[in-house]
Formats: structure tokens, C-alpha cells, sequence
């Protein structure tokens, strides 16, 4: 670049709107998207580790996308191409691959490829990337306000990442503002600009989510506003109201939020919702809808959502509608509302949607023949008898007679089923009727029907029945999935697994917030090496972080290896039942949550599980001893200082209430099958490593002759399968 050229460009950065100015150079300077680029995300780690695949920023404006695109040019130490899809075509992306192949070729450097507005790509020229970016020749990362799986190749979507960008909200653009007043180099930090709390208020709520909206008319009342003699620009909320005068309301006619906004607002009408349904019309008529194209949605909901409650409704749609012709804006407003309301309030039944049902029963059954007394017997009723046996309704009282009209391989298929709403509330009864005294004649008739026949299960209900042993891995699978729906994981989500010796939870945790990142607690260098293994196998931006620590020690671990995280949720199975100092631990954990974090944990409440002695048959042991064993085991679950058995629902649920959380707890009932093993009993009875066993507990009260007698009568199991019942907590808090 030559001396002119730096000069212009330097004057070019230096005259640029303020919006383009104050663009983050880096992600410590971005602001918003924390759900996908904050610590401890996906798309974070891998630019500051340089370790992209081809992605996808899909958003409305205002929100960063092509800031996202800018920081990665500033932070990869791969080759960047920036280029517009709006000005550029099949040549560029030519000259684009060529210049990324000679980098690949001539320095084994990496090409990144950044398409802005990549939607406006045309099928052509969006398959000219497609073999650059499946053979790895450039990373590609597009830009687009669009829907990608509506406007974009189908096949590129397939080798990226997608990544969904959200209107910033109100925190995030008093962020903005900020920046913006106090950047000297990029904004206004050198001037003496006040800005009144009612105008910034005015600014962030009619900017609507978009960053460069807010800027643009920070801008405009910045340099508008002459300053006082004092030399500070004082900017009022009249000011600030003629910067941005009108909401940027998000509303493309051919794109997602024009859907979006349509289903919200037929949604809102079906369930009955009159304010939801306003709100979401008034939005339609604000970003200048075609008021028809309302209509239009409104008949076919008449049809399909009210039908028969109320046979009126269509007339009273079509009545608006021809009103609004009539009258035109603004005053068609009016009957546009007036439909809505009506419609809204109307009962509700679809049950038009029999005729679909009938469609598919042509579509899938065998056609029937018109029944002989149906067809035409003007014709052929001499030669063919065609129309004979017919019984003319009006001959018979009510003008009803029960007879056949379906096909014979249709008899007594229903397809119109009466709601108990409105108008049609009164016709169910007269239906259900007719419908048992056609019945009635189907039977009568039964002699010339086909016959029935009974077949065997389906498959996969065969497997079930069949199911015997095996239950342990099922149950701690159920538990599994209980945990998980309770949670609501999304895939940008930071997760903590608190208890992951197994990592039961962590894989599925892994799994199913692929955007995000897992973070593993293990007890033991054992189960550290373990869950370290099997993450091998997985991408390193994709592993999970395995942390070996009590729970006592979690927060001085998490402070020393991921300081800046804090979690989505927190989930644990048996997690914290040993804990001396539950309600310590519930603290300490508050901390580490994100401000609607949760806490969900599965924890076995040893006091309501079933005894050992309920295994063993009374008829083994004497009386006496028997007794003594049922006393003594009981005592067992009744000592205060033992933090295994010293807590119950009610405990776990004031220790999450008092550190400041709303939990949920439920108790379930939990059956597995054992099978009795040799070293099972000999962990209940032998001790290893000084750990307490059953047999420690039995000595309190129990001689070692009789301790004896218990083993021996436990012995008496082995090679055999029982059932065990315990009881779990599912604790579900938020903060």
C-alpha cells in the first residue's frame, strides 16, 4: 500500500458512520450473543484456539454478524477473503479459491472466506463453492438475515455450523451507548456529550435489538446538536425522539419474521388469546402488511379452527373483508380487528379436519364400489337394479331412516367427530345417535361383512414383553433422561456435571449441547484417567473438561482452570447424598450459575430404600435373631450424624430454599433387579480399606456369632435375582 493509499484509507476509517467506526476489534470488545460466544462456548474457544470449520451467522441486523466475520479476520492466523455477495459473483469466488490455492500450496496457510449477505447468492453460484469447501480448500463463513435452511444450499448448510444471532436486549445496548461516549479514538470520548436517562431510554427501547439503529441515531442527535457555551452537548429526549422517530420493527414479507408473525398471530386466535392476538396483528399493520393477505389467513381459519361451533364466522370474515374493500386505511382497520375478535372469541372445533381423514382413506383403502341402493337409477335399474333398496329420508319421521352410504369397506368409519363447542355442542347428540342406529343396521347385516381376524404383537412390542434381566442400565438410563428433561439443555449450553465418575451424564450432556461445553467432576485419579480416554475419541473443541476434585474443593478448581465460566445448568446424579455439608455445597454453587441457571440433580434418599434384611426369609434366622437384626439395621438409617441417612425430601428442600433458590422436588419410586453375588456380600461383610460396611453397623448391637449367621443366611441368595426398591429425589432449582 502506497502513501495515497494509507492517506485514503486512514481518511475513509476516519469518516465512516459511527456504527462502522466503533465495530469490536475483539471478542473482549463485542457485546451481546453471550448465548453463543460467551466463556466457556463452542464458537468462542474456537476462534481463540483458531480452530474453525465452516460456519454460518444467521440473524437480523444490528446484531454482529459481520463483526463476528471482522474479529476472526483479526485474531486467525489463516489467509482471510472478504467478499459481498450483494457485488460479487462466479468471477470473485474464482479469484477467491485461486488466491486461497496458491496459500495452501506455497505456505500450507489456511484460506477463510467470508461471504456476507450470503443469501443473495444464487443457486449457481452458491454450488461454485460447494466442492472449495467440502474438499477443505477454504473455511467458509457466511453472513445472511435469511433463514439458511430456506435460502441457502442445502449442502453447504450441511457442512457448516449454524449459528442463530439474537436482537441484543436492553442491557447489551446501554452497553453500546456507552462504549460509544467514551471511546476517544472511535467515538465520542473527546467531546463533553450528556445524555439524559429518559433519552437513552427512548433510544434503546425504539432500537429494538439493533446495535447499528442505535448508533445511527446516537449519531444523528450528536451531530445535530450544537454544543453550549460550556461546550457540552446536551442531548434531551425531544432530541432523541427526532433521531429515531419509529421502532425498527423486524418484518421482511419474504422472509422469517413475516412467517414468524403470521403463526404467532393465528396461534393466538385458535387459543383464544384476544390481547396475544391485537398485539400480534397491530405488529403485522405496523411494519405495512397487506391487510387482504390477514384476511385471507382469517377464512381459513374460520374454516379450519371454529367450523362448525360457529357456521357464521366465515360470513363474518368475508363481511369485513368486503367492508375493508369498501372503506380502504385507515378506517379498515376497524373490520380487521372486528374479524380478529370475532374469530378469537368464537368456540372452537376442528373437527372439518375429517375430510382430511377421508382423503386418506382414498388415498390409502382399496376404492369401495358405490353401494347398489346409491347409484344412479335413472339409467340402469331394470337391467342392473341399480338405485334398488333405497329409502327416500323423507318418507320416514324426522326426515332420518338408518342406512348405509359408505362403501362396504368403509362401514362404520367415523371421519366427522362433533366438538362439544358452540352451534355444534347441539348437533353432537342428534349424530352420535344416527351414527349407533346405522350401527345397529351394520350389524343386522353382519352375515354378508368380512370376517375379522386377531394377528400377533407388533415387533417391537414382542422385544418389550420379552425384556427380563438387564433392568440396572435401563433404570439408570431413565434417570438419566429424567435429569436431561428437566433440564431443557439448548446446544449453546455450559454445563456442569457434578458427579461424573461413570459419565452416565456428562456423554449425554456432550451431546446434546454441541455449541456449548461440558465440564466434569470426578472424585478419583481412576475416573479422571477414564473419562479422559474416552473423550479421545471425540474433537478436542469438543471434549469435555474433566476436573478431579471433591465438591468442598469444586470452587478453588473452577476458579483456577475456568474463572470466567458460569453455567447454564449444574446436573449431578448421587452427587451430593454423601456430603457432610449439603447446604455449604448448594451455597458455593450459587456462585457459579448464570442468572437463570439450574440446578437438577437425581439423588437416592437412603433412609426411604429397602432394608437388607427384606431380602433374607425370617424362616432362615431365629426369632430372637431375626428381630435383633430388623432393630438393629433400622437404627442404621436413624443416626444424626451420619450424612448418608441424616436428610429427606424435606431437607434438601430447605437447604435449596434458604441459599436462595425455587425448587422443585419430587420423590419416585425406584425398582431394579440384583443379581446376589459372592463379592456383593462379601463388600457388605468384609472390610477393605476401612471403609464402614453392613457388617461394621451390626456389630453395635449384634455378636460376632450372630453376624455370622446373617452372612450365612444372605449366602443362602447368591446366584439368585431380586428386587431392590429405593426412592429418588429429582430436584430441580433455579436461582
Amino acid at each position: 500500500m502506497d502513501l495515497f493509499q494509507q492517506h485514503r484509507f486512514d481518511r475513509t476509517e476516519a469518516e465512516a458512520p459511527l456504527a462502522a467506526r466503533l465495530r469490536p476489534r475483539s471478542l473482549d470488545e463485542f457485546v451481546g450473543q453471550d448465548a453463543i460466544v460467551g466463556p466457556g462456548r463452542l464458537l468462542r474457544r474456537a476462534i481463540q484456539a483458531d480452530q474453525l470449520s465452516s460456519l454460518i451467522f444467521y440473524g437480523p441486523p444490528g446484531t454482529g454478524k459481520t463483526t463476528l466475520a471482522r474479529i476472526i479476520a483479526n485474531t486467525t492466523q489463516a489467509h482471510f477473503i472478504a467478499i459481498n455477495a450483494v457485488l460479487s459473483g462466479v468471477k470473485e469466488i474464482r479469484e477467491a479459491i485461486a488466491a486461497a490455492q496458491d496459500k495452501r500450496g506455497m505456505y500450507g496457510q489456511r484460506t477463510i472466506l467470508f461471504v456476507d449477505e450470503v443469501h443473495r447468492f444464487n443457486k449457481a453460484q452458491q454450488d461454485a463453492l460447494l466442492p472449495w469447501v467440502e474438499n477443505g480448500t477454504v473455511i467458509l463463513i457466511g453472513a445472511t438475515t435469511e433463514n439458511p435452511y430456506f435460502e441457502v444450499n442445502k449442502a453447504l448448510v450441511s457442512r457448516s455450523r449454524l449459528f442463530q444471532l439474537k436482537p441484543l436486549d436492553e442491557q447489551d445496548l446501554r452497553k453500546v451507548v456507552q462504549q460509544a461516549l467514551q471511546d476517544s479514538d472511535r467515538g465520542y470520548g473527546k467531546l463533553k456529550v450528556q445524555l439524559d436517562a429518559d433519552a437513552i431510554d427512548h433510544l434503546v427501547n425504539v432500537a429494538n435489538g439493533d446495535a447499528r439503529a442505535l448508533l445511527n441515531a446516537l449519531e444523528l442527535a450528536v451531530e445535530t446538536t450544537p454544543p453550549d457555551d460550556a461546550g457540552s452537548i446536551h442531548i434531551t429526549l425531544s432530541v432523541a425522539e427526532e433521531s429515531i422517530q419509529r421502532r425498527a420493527v423486524l418484518y421482511d414479507k419474504e422472509g422469517d419474521a413475516h412467517f414468524d408473525t403470521i403463526s404467532a398471530f393465528i396461534k393466538s386466535v385458535r387459543g383464544s388469546d384476544p390481547d396475544a392476538a391485537l398485539y400480534w396483528l397491530a405488529r403485522m399493520v405496523y411494519a405495512g402488511e397487506d391487510p387482504r393477505f390477514i384476511f385471507r389467513r382469517l377464512l381459513i381459519l374460520a374454516g379450519e379452527d371454529i367450523g362448525m361451533a360457529d357456521p357464521n364466522a366465515i360470513a363474518i370474515v368475508h363481511a369485513c373483508a368486503e367492508t375493508f374493500d369498501r372503506i380502504g386505511l385507515p378506517e379498515g382497520r376497524y373490520p380487521l380487528a372486528h374479524a380478529t375478535l370475532y374469530l378469537v372469541t368464537a368456540p372452537k372445533s376442528n373437527s372439518v379436519m375429517g375430510f382430511f381423514d377421508a382423503l386418506a382413506a382414498v388415498e390409502q383403502e382399496r376404492e369401495g364400489d358405490v353401494p347398489n341402493p346409491l347409484k344412479d337409477a335413472n339409467r340402469d335399474k331394470k337391467g342392473f337394479g341399480h338405485g334398488t333398496g333405497y329409502l327416500y329420508p323423507h318418507a320416514y319421521r324426522d326426515h332420518w331412516v338408518a342406512q348405509q352410504y359408505l362403501p362396504s369397506s368403509l362401514q362404520g368409519q367415523v371421519f366427522y367427530q362433533p366438538s362439544n363447542q358452540g352451534f355444534e355442542a347441539a348437533i353432537q347428540t342428534q349424530v352420535a345417535r344416527q351414527r349407533e342406529a346405522q350401527l345397529a343396521a351394520l350389524v343386522d347385516d353382519a352375515a354378508a361383512s368380512e370376517g375379522l381376524t386377531f394377528g400377533p404383537l407388533d415387533s417391537a412390542q414382542e422385544r418389550w414383553l420379552q425384556r427380563t434381566l438387564g433392568k440396572s442400565g435401563e433404570r439408570l438410563g431413565e434417570v438419566r433422561d429424567r435429569l436431561f428433561a428437566l433440564a431443557h439443555l439448548q446446544r449453546h449450553h455450559v454445563v456442569l456435571d457434578l458427579n461424573a465418575g461413570t459419565g452416565l451424564l456428562t456423554w449425554e450432556a456432550v451431546r446434546q449441547a454441541p455449541e456449548g461445553s461440558v465440564i466434569a467432576c470426578v472424585r478419583t485419579t481412576t475416573d479422571a484417567d477414564a473419562l479422559t480416554q474416552q473423550a479421545a475419541a471425540l474433537s478436542e473443541l469438543t471434549r469435555p473438561i474433566v476436573l478431579q476434585t471433591s465438591l468442598t474443593e469444586l470452587p478453588t478448581a473452577l476458579a483456577r482452570q475456568a474463572n470466567d465460566v458460569r453455567f447454564d445448568h449444574i446436573i449431578g446424579r448421587n452427587a451430593i447424598m454423601r456430603e457432610v455439608d449439603k447446604a455449604g455445597i448448594v451455597r458455593s454453587l450459587l456462585d457459579w450459575l448464570q442468572p437463570n441457571g439450574t440446578i437438577t440433580l437425581a439423588e437416592v434418599i437412603p433412609r426411604q430404600a429397602q432394608r437388607l434384611y427384606q431380602l433374607l426369609d425370617p424362616m432362615w434366622l431365629s426369632t430372637k435373631l431375626y428381630q435383633k437384626l430388623v432393630k438393629t439395621e433400622d437404627a442404621i438409617y436413624t443416626q444424626p450424624d451420619d450424612p448418608m441417612v441424616n436428610w429427606d425430601r424435606q431437607n434438601l428442600q430447605a437447604i435449596f430454599e434458604t441459599t436462595g433458590f425455587a425448587v422443585e422436588i419430587q420423590v419416585e419410586p425406584s425398582s431394579t433387579e440384583m443379581l446376589v453375588t459372592t463379592a456383593l456380600i462379601d463388600r457388605w461383610f468384609v472390610p477393605v480399606n476401612a471403609q464402614p460396611t453392613y457388617a461394621m453397623h451390626l456389630a453395635h448391637q449384634l455378636s460376632k456369632i450372630e453376624i455370622t449367621n446373617v452372612q450365612a443366611a444372605f449366602t443362602r441368595l447368591v446366584n439368585q435375582t431380586v428386587k431392590w426398591h429405593s426412592a429418588v429425589a429429582f430436584v430441580h432449582a433455579r436461582r
